[in-house]
Order: C-alpha cells, then sequence, then structure tokens
C-alpha cells in the first residue's frame, strides 16, 4: 500500500494505517469516499463523468494520501497532495482556481498544496484525524518541502454569516503578513454578512491554526461545494508546541 520513501504510521486504537496510495484500486476508493462526503453528505456539485466518484483535472497529478482500516479493507480518510512539479505539469495548483497566488510566487518551488481532506463519518475521531496529520508532516519532511498551503472549508448553509464571522475573528489573531496576502477570485460579501455570530470553530481548521497556519486573506465563495474557503498558509517551522512533537517529530 505504501511508496518505499514514505513510510507507515499505525494507529494504536484501531488497526488504521496512513500512506501514499500505491494503485489505481486505492485512488479509486479515496474518490469514491470523496464523492460520498461532499456530493451525498454535503451537497457539493461536483462535475465528474464516473457517478460515485468525485474526480477533476488535477487528479491524475496529484497524490493520495489514504487512512486504511487493515480489518474492515476499507479507506477511511483522504488528502489529496499536489507537489511544486506537479503543479508545474497540470499549469497551476488548484487554488488558484479560486485565489490569486502572485504573492506567493517565489514559495512555489518549496509549497505543497493539500486538498479535498474528509473522513468516513464512523471514522471521524482524533485518531484518524492524527494520522493523517503524520502522514502529511512525513511526506513534507522526507521530500524536503518547507510550505503547505491549501483552503480550510466553512459551510454556507446560513447563507455566509457563519464564515463572515469566523473571518473576522480569527483573523485578528492568525492573519498573515502582507507579503503572503493571497486575494479571492470571488470574495464572499463580507459588507453585507453578519460579523458578530458566535460560531464554533471547524475541527480541521482549528488544527491548522492551533498548528502555527496563516490565514492569508478574505474568504472565496466556491458555488459547487457551497462554501467559504479561507486561504492557509503554513510553513512547517511554525509548527509549534505539542504539535510539533505529535506530528512533525514522530514523522522524522
Amino acid at each position: 500500500m505504501l511508496e518505499t520513501r514514505t513510510q507507515s504510521v499505525k494507529s494504536r486504537s484501531r488497526n488504521l494505517r496512513v500512506g501514499l496510495a500505491q494503485c489505481e484500486s486505492e485512488v479509486l476508493a479515496a474518490q469514491r469516499l470523496r464523492f460520498k462526503v461532499f456530493a451525498e453528505e454535503l451537497g457539493a456539485r461536483l462535475d465528474s463523468r464516473t457517478p460515485g466518484v468525485d474526480r477533476d483535472i488535477f487528479d491524475p497529478y496529484c497524490e493520495h494520501l489514504i487512512v486504511r482500516d487493515e480489518a474492515e479493507g476499507r479507506i477511511v480518510g483522504t488528502y489529496r497532495i499536489l507537489s511544486p512539479e506537479s503543479a508545474r505539469r497540470v499549469g497551476g495548483y488548484y487554488s488558484e482556481t479560486e485565489f490569486d497566488l502572485t504573492r506567493l510566487a517565489h514559495l512555489r518551488p518549496r509549497m505543497v498544496e493539500i486538498g479535498r481532506s474528509c473522513i468516513d463519518p464512523d471514522y471521524r475521531t482524533g485518531a484518524t484525524i492524527a494520522l493523517l496529520w503524520q502522514g502529511l508532516a512525513r511526506y513534507m519532511h522526507e521530500m524536503r518541502y518547507d510550505y503547505l498551503v491549501g483552503c480550510a472549508s466553512i459551510s454556507m448553509a446560513d447563507g455566509g454569516h457563519a464564515a463572515a464571522s469566523l473571518y473576522r475573528r480569527l483573523s485578528t489573531d492568525h492573519e498573515s503578513p502582507p507579503e503572503y496576502r493571497v486575494f479571492p477570485r470571488c470574495q464572499l460579501p463580507l459588507d453585507a454578512l453578519r460579523e458578530d455570530l458566535d460560531v464554533a470553530v471547524p475541527p480541521l481548521l482549528k488544527g491548522y491554526l492551533r498548528a502555527g497556519a496563516w490565514i492569508c486573506g478574505a474568504p472565496a465563495w466556491d458555488p459547487d461545494f457551497n462554501v467559504a474557503d479561507l486561504p492557509i498558509l503554513m510553513h512547517m517551522n511554525r509548527v509549534e508546541g505539542r504539535y510539533a512533537r505529535h506530528f512533525v517529530e514522530r514523522a522524522a
């Protein structure tokens, strides 16, 4: 299941392993999980030619990090990873469909994009999330990349008020320096939305921020997924404290 350059990390609480998909059947299983979560559970409109599969033009250029339940023989978590070299081959990062990344141009040779993160509803525990993060940390360490870029999605089920409130609250403490700012191509209309709601931070976004990630600008509206996407950038050197011990040291 695992490429030689990426060793497996096993969960102690369940018979789970994380690593890069090694064959088309594993990639397909990850894409089916993505469809189950994004389309069937969250209502995204996915443009896929294969029923029940979430696949786009970036997938063939990506590596697919997967968590597998060995006892059940099923893939229960996944991340899509786009390396700088693969981004050049496909013509850019997926994030560039939503944001102008001009100010990050100097980081491209060392910048990996992550996305399409999802976990099967039966496995949404800290152990599964920790395995995905350990897999990412190991990948970054072994490939000697320095930056992770991606989007943290917030539901637009309420019309965007929760997303606007979260952005205003979180950007106070987590906004990037101006030189790392990116700009949404379809910006959420913040001036027309409430910004005073007491909204819980989604677990994935909370994890990014606790690990030292920056929010690099205002959220973009993704109509196909009906979410507001916050642009996230993380330098691996900023992964601090218990997150550094928990994720990075286990990957070394």
